[in-house]
C-alpha cells in the first residue's frame, strides 16, 4: 500500500466519510493531520474530530483551500449546492471524488471548472469495518496517476473496482443497496430459528457465522453459487426442502427485483 503525504478533504462526515477515513488512518495512508472534514452538523464534525484526530472546519470553501484531494461524501439532493458553493475556488488540478448515488459525471465536470479531474464512486457501508465493495469510474480528465491514487484510497476501505459509468446504476443496486438486502436475510434466518426453538443470541451467532462462512466459500474456492448449493442439497433431504420454500416464495426472483429497483432508482436520483 502506497503512502500519501497531501491532504484529503471530505465534505460530508457522516458515516460513509468515517469509513473511509478509518480506513485512511488504518492502512497508515496518511496521518490524521492530512485529513481534514466540514459538515453542516458540527456536533458530527467535531466527533471526527476527537475520535480520529482529524481537521474540523465549519466552512466547505476553507476545507477545499487546504485540500489536493475533496471527498464528497453528501446526500445526491446536497451536492449541487455544495458544488456551487465551492466551484470558484477550487485550484487546478485538484481531484474531486463523488460517493453520491446517481450522480453523473457529466454533472460533476459541469459544475466545476473545466479540466477538473473528477471520479465517481459507489461505496458500500461495510467499508467501516474494512469489507467494503467500491466501483468506480473516471472523468475524461483523470490521468492514470490520479487514478490510481483514488482506487489507493478506496482499496483501504476494501475491494475496489473499475467499471463503465453505464455500469454504476446497477452497482449501486447491487453493492451500495445489497448490504441492507443481506440484513434482512440475516434478520428472516435469526427469527425462523427463533421459531423453530433456538435461543436468540444462539441463532444470532449461528445465522451470522453461516452467512459469513458461505460467503468466504463462494470467494475463496471460485466455485458457481449453484455448484456449492448443490453440494449442501442431498435428496430427499431438509436443505432441498428448504429450498422448495425458498422457490415457491420467489426469493430469487425478488432479489433480482431489489436489485433492478435500486437501480432504476439511482437513475432517478441523477436525474432528479
Amino acid at each position: 500500500m502506497m503512502s500519501f503525504k497531501k491532504n484529503i478533504g471530505f465534505i460530508g462526515a457522516g458515516a460513509m466519510a468515517e469509513a473511509i477515513i478509518k480506513g485512511l488512518l488504518g492502512r497508515k495512508f496518511l496521518s490524521a493531520s492530512n485529513i481534514w472534514a466540514s459538515d453542516v452538523n458540527g456536533e458530527r464534525g467535531r466527533y471526527l474530530k476527537d475520535t480520529y484526530g482529524i481537521n474540523y472546519v465549519g466552512d466547505n470553501r476553507e476545507l477545499v483551500a487546504n485540500s489536493d484531494v475533496i471527498i464528497y461524501a453528501v446526500k445526491p439532493f446536497v451536492l449541487g449546492s455544495v458544488l456551487t458553493e465551492t466551484a470558484s475556488v477550487v485550484p487546478l488540478g485538484q481531484i474531486h471524488v463523488s460517493v453520491a448515488a446517481g450522480v453523473t459525471l457529466d454533472f460533476l465536470e459541469a459544475a466545476l471548472p473545466p479540466g477538473t479531474p473528477v471520479v465517481r464512486v459507489m461505496p458500500n457501508t461495510p467499508s467501516l469495518i474494512g469489507e467494503g465493495a467500491s466501483a468506480y469510474t473516471p472523468g475524461g480528465s483523470v490521468n492514470r496517476e490520479q487514478e490510481e491514487l483514488v482506487r489507493h484510497i478506496l482499496e483501504c476501505t476494501g475491494l475496489t473496482v473499475r467499471v463503465p459509468e453505464n455500469l454504476m446504476n446497477a452497482v449501486t443496486g447491487l453493492s451500495g443497496s445489497g448490504p441492507a438486502y443481506v440484513f434482512l436475510v440475516i434478520e428472516g434466518l435469526i427469527d425462523g430459528a427463533v421459531r423453530a426453538g433456538l435461543p436468540r443470541d444462539v441463532a444470532a451467532s449461528l445465522a451470522v457465522q453461516t452467512l459469513i462462512g458461505a460467503a468466504k466459500l463462494v470467494r475463496e474456492t471460485g466455485e458457481h453459487p449453484a455448484r456449492l448449493k448443490d453440494m449442501v442439497t442431498t435428496p430427499g433431504g431438509t436443505t432441498v426442502t428448504g429450498l422448495h420454500v425458498l422457490e415457491k416464495a420467489g426469493v430469487r426472483g425478488a432479489l433480482m427485483d431489489a436489485v433492478m429497483a435500486a437501480a432504476e432508482r439511482a437513475g432517478e436520483l441523477g436525474r432528479d
